[in-house]
C-alpha cells in the first residue's frame, strides 16, 4: 500500500512530531478511529463508491470544536483511498499564485487538506472554485483591455476542508463541498479508549482507573486526552517508577492545574472573570476578551465549546453568563438568580 504522505506540516520538535504521527489513526476501523460512528459510516460508503467508480472522492468539509479529530480524519481518508495527502491552512495561502503552486504539484487523486478553510482569502477562493468543480485554474495574465485568461489543468484531487466555524464559510465555497460532516466532543468512555490506545502505542503501563481519570478530565477532546497522557507519563517517569496508577495520575494532573472537572487554569480564569469582574454576567464577548487579554476567537473556538456543553456558561442575547454550576466549581457562593438565566432579564 502507498503510505499517505504529508507535505508542509506544522513545525514540531522532532520527538513530538514523531509522537503525534504515531498516535494518529490510520483507518476508519473502530479500534483505530474511535467515536464519530455516524460520520464513519457515511464516509465508508462515500469512499467505497468512489473506489468502485474509479472517480476522485467528492470534496469533504469537516467542522467541529478544536481537537476532535478533523485533521486525523483527513489522514484517514487519504489512507483509505491509498493516495498521498498535502497539508496546509487557510491563512498560509495568501495569494492565488500560492494556490496554483500547490494544486499543480499534486499527484492525481491526492487529498489536499486545508485547515481553517474559513480563513482563505476571497481572491484565493475565487480561483479555487473552478479547480474544485472542473479541475482547472483560470489565470489572468496582464491588466486592462489587454488582459487574457489562461486555463491551466490541474490533477484531479479531493479537497478536505476543516473549520471550527462552518458559518464563516462563504456560501459559494460551502456549496462546492459534496459532503459535510460535524465532529462532536467525545464522551468519557470513548476518550478512555483513546487513552488506552495511545498508552499501548507509547508503551506506557497504565491502570484502567488511571486511564479513566485522564479521559474524564480531557474535556471531551482526544487531543487533550493524548496531551495529558504524555504529561502524566513524564511525571510518572520522573517522580515515580514509570507506572501510571490512579494516585500518580491525580498527582500529575494536579501539578498541571487540571481540576477534577477537567478545567485548567485558563478555563478557571475565564469563569472567574465572568463571576467576579462582571458579577456573573451578562458580559459581551469583546469585553470579556479585553478583560482577559485574549483573542475573542480563541475564547469562542477553544474555551467556550466545552464550558457551554457542560453548563458552566450560557450565551444570552446580552452576553455570556456564568451558571450556578460554575460558581459551585469555583467554590464561590452563587447568587439566587444564577440558575434563572435564559437569555432574558
Amino acid at each position: 500500500m502507498t503510505k499517505a504522505r504529508e507535505a508542509a506540516p506544522i513545525a514540531l520538535p522532532g520527538e513530538e512530531r514523531s509522537l503525534e504521527a504515531s498516535l494518529r489513526p490510520q483507518r476508519l476501523s473502530d479500534d483505530e478511529y474511535i467515536n464519530q460512528d455516524k460520520v464513519k459510516g457515511q464516509l465508508r460508503i462515500l469512499i467505497e463508491a468512489a473506489k468502485v467508480r474509479g472517480d476522485p472522492l467528492e470534496h469533504v468539509a469537516l467542522f467541529g470544536p478544536p481537537g476532535v479529530g478533523k485533521t486525523s480524519l483527513a489522514y484517514v481518508i487519504a489512507h483509505e483511498l491509498d493516495v498521498p495527502i498535502r497539508v496546509t491552512s487557510g491563512p498560509a495561502i495568501e495569494r492565488a499564485a500560492d494556490l496554483a503552486a500547490i494544486l499543480t504539484n499534486l499527484e492525481n487523486g491526492a487529498v489536499l487538506f486545508v485547515d481553517e478553510v474559513h480563513r482563505l482569502p476571497r481572491v484565493v477562493e475565487e480561483v479555487l472554485y473552478p479547480a474544485m468543480e472542473e479541475f482547472h485554474l483560470d489565470i489572468v495574465l496582464g491588466k486592462g483591455p489587454g488582459a487574457r485568461t489562461l486555463r491551466l489543468p490541474v490533477p484531479h484531487f479531493t479537497l478536505v476542508g476543516a473549520t471550527t466555524r462552518i458559518g464563516r464559510l462563504s456560501a459559494p465555497l460551502r456549496d462546492r463541498f459534496g459532503a459535510t460532516y460535524r465532529l462532536d466532543l467525545f464522551k468519557p468512555d470513548a476518550l478512555e479508549q483513546v487513552v488506552r490506545r495511545a498508552a499501548r502505542i507509547l508503551k506506557v503501563e497504565i491502570e484502567p482507573a488511571a486511564a479513566h481519570e485522564i479521559a474524564r478530565r480531557a474535556r471531551g477532546t482526544p487531543r487533550i486526552a493524548n496531551r495529558w497522557l504524555k504529561r502524566v507519563r513524564d511525571y510518572a517517569q520522573v517522580r515515580h517508577d514509570g507506572r501510571v496508577t490512579l494516585p500518580v495520575a491525580r498527582e500529575a494532573l494536579a501539578a498541571l492545574e487540571v481540576d477534577d472537572a477537567g478545567l485548567d487554569a485558563e478555563d478557571r480564569k475565564l469563569l472567574l472573570a465572568i463571576t467576579e469582574k462582571f458579577g456573573g454576567g451578562p458580559v459581551g464577548l469583546e469585553t470579556l476578551a479585553a478583560a482577559l487579554s485574549e483573542d475573542a476567537e480563541t475564547i469562542e473556538d477553544v474555551y467556550e465549546p466545552y464550558l457551554l456543553q457542560e453548563g458552566y456558561v450560557q450565551r444570552t442575547q446580552r452576553g455570556r453568563v456564568a451558571t450556578e454550576r460554575a460558581y459551585r466549581q469555583l467554590g464561590l457562593p452563587a447568587p439566587k438568580n444564577a440558575t434563572l438565566w435564559n437569555g432574558e432579564e
